[in-house]
């Protein structure tokens, strides 16, 4: 199939001018994926041309409302109340201005735009992960007050071929060829084996003007962290995290390796993680945090104090699948509470080292599997929640927590009844979304807990 090229076309009208000024540097730019991303974090959507690129700016593309609430294997979730009960029907989907990136490890000339979701009247469709944020960030305006937020995301690098049994296959170091099984923390040297790796998605972060910071060599054979910076936009904070995710699966696909987000893809080694950074600028632009070590601000703890009693209300949207459920165990650096420290790995809520005037938090409890957009919301709203109402999250924690704390073990369908209970999910982001989100878990579960593993063939087969 021949595409027609563009190079002499750059205007569309109605484009964002950040946007324009991409697509004018996409030399012949063929084709665009429009991606909405589910509530799972997964990426829907379509692939267009460039001539239908105007159409998309003037009048929007139509998807199924359905896409929004599919579960993690992609069938509609007819609980939702978004399938067979509204006739499967379309809604109109936007385009998400500034959204359009580059896509620099395809063989054409590609870009990328991020959709929102229109409801019947024309508004923004209120459980959209996206808008999710956006509301909670109103609140914070309201206030006069601005979220600044940075997004680590931890992987594993597997052979792209699982085993026999499908399971995932530790990757070869690309230096020696010899499958990784040592644990190297910081190893510099597993970075340098693998900068052919982190050099091509660190370049494709540039094109996307994705702000990657930091990468790491992490806790297990094969696992890597990659950090972004900080950003004053919460919501375009957590769009370079989706792009960066797809980059990161993408190149490794390129290179013949499987990149896994999966919470606990290994019983006996690290899970991943995603951690949440964030402080809170008022309306002057300084850090309402700031404080000492030993001394915390009312703020940051009040701020501490919302993320404690609200952690079990939004553990579905920290923790959102079977798997997250395995990366809670002892001395893995996951949090098994909600308790709170300086410079403490063994805590939920950590607040890094790095000076007064830089004193954020971060929060350690959701995986790597989970939505950013809804992690971020939940921290956010967890946040704001405390300072509206002034709670103490009690002493920090100096040491090891694990042996001075309650230590927790969370269940998955626990988790969900708590989610379809919650006052607070509802009040900050709507009954809709609660509704939607947790039939969605509801059906996972139950899909789920109907199959038969090979352990329970290992442990009853013969013996009961």
């Amino acid at each position: 199939m021949n595409l027609p090229s563009h190079p002499e076309s750059t205007t569309v009208p109605g484009l964002p001018e950040d946007d324009a000024a991409t697509l004018r540097g996409i030399d012949g730019c063929e084709l665009i994926d429009l991606i909405l991303p589910d509530m799972n974090g997964l990426l829907r959507g379509k692939r267009i041309t460039r001539d239908a690129l105007d159409k998309v700016y003037a009048d929007g593309v139509c998807l199924p409302m359905s896409l929004i609430a599919t579960d993690i294997t992609g069938n509609t979730v007819e609980e939702t109340g978004l399938g067979y009960d509204i006739g499967d029907e379309d809604r109109i989907c936007r385009p998400v201005p500034g959204s359009l990136r580059s896509v620099p490890w395809a063989p054409r000339p590609m870009a990328q735009l991020l959709l929102a979701m229109e409801d019947a009247a024309g508004g923004l469709f209120e459980a959209n992960p996206r808008e999710v944020l956006r509301r909670v960030l109103a609140r914070y305006a309201a206030r006069g007050l601005k979220p600044v937020v940075a997004v680590e995301l931890e992987f594993y690098l597997f052979e792209q071929r699982p085993d026999a049994d499908g399971r995932p296959v530790a990757s070869r170091n690309p230096a020696t060829g010899a499958p990784n099984r040592s644990t190297q923390v910081y190893y510099m040297e597993d970075l340098n084996d693998y900068r052919g790796f982190t050099d091509a998605v660190a370049a494709a972060c540039r094109a996307q003007r994705i702000p990657a910071d930091t990468a790491v060599a992490e806790y297990a054979p094969g696992q890597f962290e990659i950090n972004l910076k900080h950003r004053d936009d919460a919501l375009l904070a957590c769009d370079d995290a989706i792009y960066l995710k797809r980059a990161i699966k993408a190149i490794a696909q390129q290179q013949g390796a499987l990149a896994s987000f999966m919470a606990k893809p290994l019983v006996d080694q690290a899970g991943s993680g995603m951690h949440i950074h964030v402080s809170v600028l008022d309306g002057e632009g300084r850090n309402v945090f700031a404080s000492p070590v030993g001394q915390p601000a009312d703020a940051l703890r009040h701020a501490i104090g919302g993320l404690q009693r609200s952690a079990a209300d939004c553990l579905l949207l920290f923790a959102p699948n079977a798997n997250s459920y395995r990366r809670f165990v002892l001395n893995a650096f996951v949090p098994l509470n909600t308790c709170w420290g300086y410079n403490n790995r063994t805590v939920a809520m950590r607040i890094p080292h790095g000076g007064e005037a830089n004193t954020r938090v971060e929060h350690r409890i959701a995986g790597a599997d989970a939505n950013v957009y809804l992690v971020t919301a939940a921290v956010l709203a967890g946040m704001l929640h405390g300072i509206e109402n002034g709670f103490d999250p009690g002493p920090p924690i100096t040491g090891n927590a694990y042996e001075q704390t309650e230590n927790l073990t969370p269940f998955w369908r626990d988790t969900i009844d708590d989610f379809l209970a919650s006052g607070f999910v509802a009040e900050w982001f709507g009954t809709s979304f609660r509704h939607i989100y947790g039939q969605q878990k509801l059906k996972e579960i139950r899909s789920f807990n109907t199959q038969v593993t090979d352990l329970e063939y290992d442990w009853y087969l013969r013996s009961v």
